[in-house]
């Protein structure tokens, strides 16, 4: 008979796991292949093994190490991860049908406030397809015995011992942390209890947050002592956790504690779990402490990540031919290489799956030839709703709202593209005032009617000279990336550049499509830079240099000039002033980490940890009239669907049948 491995916990969450759950079992979860060359683990000795077997000798154990890691959430997989598609970023063509019966799509369900408590979307407490084939707490009970045994091998060296306990307290972190952010105060599953314990006592309480952050960041603090600085064996072992990583995720916790979701919330004051404990700080004499704490844990993060060699992506040094191009191009490329040129210095932790983006990077890409419409199931339709466009500044680097120089323009009237404008717009082409003069990071992010797509076999060139070698992507109804009789069209006039490599490329004279591969950044620097500059700014009555500095960095990169500078020469009188307060850096920084990060998945939790989900979730989702004949009714906005949102929404609910399985369990309130 198969030997259990400890299910109480499981049970005592209200999960329905199998009361035969077996080593083997676990052992076929797989390894994750890292560098898209290790296969899934399915080498499962022919007797049933027992808890002996699996920590009997180094290679046993290893297998159980890598079962662990194929509990972690595919971060970048939109089938997985709710933060591409559940937001207000981007819309999907697709047919209500579809919509309301793709696992794929249906994400966008939760946007239209179509979540629920019987079978939530993206359900990380008892869906146990999301993880590994067991749900999270699945994976923090099997990583407890994994702690409690892996004392045992006897040819596991020491040091590698100490490694694999650091990485496996990382994922003990990094799990709890993922229910935290999904879910608000949770069960802490610090040790796992025996069979013979009883219902009520294995039945656990959530904690409160504080005490939630805490052990959280107690685990990263034991993790770190154990990881290396950086990743040595990089072929085999890139996206595992060292040093930066661990330091970068306790500084993101410490954020996120800090910010006003989950510290001083006044609509969660009077949430208490069964016992009457309250589940969320109130104290706002803390806050400033609170925020001096996540920047001093960022302070650290950083100056370990500069130690370890990570340092903001510069294109010029990843692609030789950068020197034949246009400053222009090469500015557009500074983030879109940031994101998509894998393992590359500014990313400190990314996904190793890297096989997974295939689909993503096609459903980004335009169409150059009409023969690939017959690409089945990576029908590009990853369209950018028209408040992203809006969002990302001006060329002079503030928001269009604030530029003087953008004041009284018509944003929908037309203007012909000059030679001026030819390394992002076609020269002679005639679209809105919209998609003129605005940062390079639109232009990197963002393909829109008229515009250029650097990359697709011809990288070497752009319109320096020869306005031929940059494709020209067109939309306008009836064009071959229009709306017309085929399905691959833009739902909303736009498409997502930014998460396409730029050797990626697809066949003139086929369906074929090659991707190049990257690993999804969870963590950049980038990230930590402005979170840096976020909570210096909160924990301080005023900004300053020090404040000023690590957002400056970040700008400078893409060819930005600094706030006070861009704000002083380039923003109306009423706005000239607003990088010198706090509420006005406040709004900086946010708009900052919105742009920066456009389309990585970080809108989807920044929105809900700054509380202006509320307010931006209100607000219908509008596209460009694809279905315009003429550039007058085509470049006009229209509602394309309808967003809802209430204070519920900020924390998923658990599922009716964890409820009912655990008396000691409170729903999230509103649902």
């Amino acid at each position: 008979m198969y030997n259990k491995i400890t299910n109480s916990v499981r049970a005592s969450l209200g999960v329905i796991f199998s009361q035969a759950k077996t080593l083997a079992a676990i052992a076929l979860f797989g390894i994750i292949p890292l560098l898209g060359g290790c296969d899934y683990l399915d080498v499962v000795p022919e007797n049933i093994p027992t808890i002996d077997h699996a920590f009997r000798n180094r290679t046993e154990a290893q297998r159980y190490l890598y079962g662990l890691y194929s509990f972690m959430p595919d971060v970048g997989n939109f089938t997985q991860d709710p933060a591409l598609f559940g937001g207000d970023e981007i819309w999907i063509t697709v047919t209500e049908q579809v919509l309301f019966n793709s696992s794929i799509t249906s994400y966008k369900r939760i946007a239209m406030g179509e979540q629920g408590t019987q079978s939530p979307f993206a359900d990380y407490w008892t869906d146990k397809r999301k993880a590994g084939g067991g749900s999270l707490w699945t994976a923090l009970s099997d990583i407890n015995f994994f702690l409690e045994n892996i004392d045992k091998p006897f040819d596991l060296p020491d040091y590698e011992r100490e490694k694999w306990i650091g990485e496996v307290l990382f994922l003990k972190a990094y799990l709890h942390f993922w229910l935290f952010r999904q879910y608000g105060p949770i069960p802490l599953i610090k040790d796992n209890m025996s069979q013979s314990t009883g219902t009520d006592e294995i039945q656990r309480y959530r904690e409160p947050v504080d005490e939630c952050v805490d052990y959280i960041c107690e685990l990263l603090d034991q993790a770190t002592e154990k990881l290396p600085l950086t990743i040595e064996d990089q072929g085999n072992e890139m996206g595992r956790p060292d040093k930066c990583i661990a330091l970068a995720l306790k500084a993101q916790i410490l954020t996120y504690a800090a910010s006003p979701l989950f510290n001083c919330n006044p609509d969660y004051a009077d949430f208490k779990d069964k016992r009457g404990v309250a589940l969320f700080p109130q104290d706002k004499s803390e806050e400033k402490e609170k925020w001096q704490r996540a920047a001093d844990a960022l302070k650290i993060a950083i100056e370990t990540s500069h130690e370890g060699l990570h340092k903001l992506y510069d294109f010029r040094n990843y692609f030789s031919g950068a020197s034949l191009l246009s400053d222009s191009t090469v500015l557009a490329m500074q983030v879109r290489g940031a994101v998509t040129e894998c393992w590359n210095d500014e990313v400190i932790w990314g996904n190793p799956r890297i096989n997974r983006n295939y689909d993503l990077q096609r459903m980004c890409s335009p169409l150059t030839a009409l023969v690939q419409d017959n690409g089945g199931a990576s029908t590009y339709n990853y369209a950018p709703t028209l408040r992203m466009v809006e969002q990302f500044y001006t060329k002079n680097g503030i928001p269009i709202e604030d530029d003087r120089e953008w004041t009284g323009k018509d944003l929908w009237g037309l203007q012909t593209a000059t030679a001026e404008h030819r390394q992002y717009i076609r020269q002679g082409f005639q679209t809105i005032n919209l998609h003129f003069d605005r940062e390079p990071r639109f232009y990197g992010a963002i393909t829109f009617d008229g515009s250029t797509f650097y990359g697709m076999n011809r990288i070497t060139s752009d319109n320096i000279a020869n306005p031929q070698y940059l494709w020209l992507v067109e939309l306008k109804y009836g064009t071959m990336n229009g709306f017309h009789n085929i399905a691959r069209y833009s739902y909303t006039g736009y498409i997502c550049k930014k998460l396409v490599h730029f050797r990626s490329s697809a066949s003139e004279t086929s369906a074929t499509y090659t991707a190049v591969n990257y690993a999804f950044p969870i963590i950049r620097l980038a990230d930590l830079y402005l979170m840096y500059a976020e909570a210096l700014n909160e924990a301080k009555d005023a900004p300053d240099t020090e404040v000023y500095e690590y957002i400056d960095l970040v700008r400078a990169r893409t060819g930005l000039e600094g706030v006070v500078e861009s704000w002083d020469r380039y923003a109306v009188e009423a706005q000239r002033k607003k990088p010198l307060s706090k509420e006005g850096m406040r709004d900086i920084i946010r708009r900052e980490r919105l742009n920066e990060f456009a389309f990585e998945g970080q809108r989807f939790w920044d929105i809900r940890r700054w509380k202006t989900a509320e307010i931006l979730m209100n607000q219908p989702a509008r596209g460009l009239d694809i279905y315009g004949a003429t550039a007058e009714e085509f470049y006009r906005p229209v509602e394309i669907f309808p967003l809802k949102w209430e204070k519920k929404d900020y924390f998923w609910p658990i599922s009716i049948g964890a409820i009912l399985a655990n008396q000691h369990l409170v729903q999230n309130p509103g649902w």
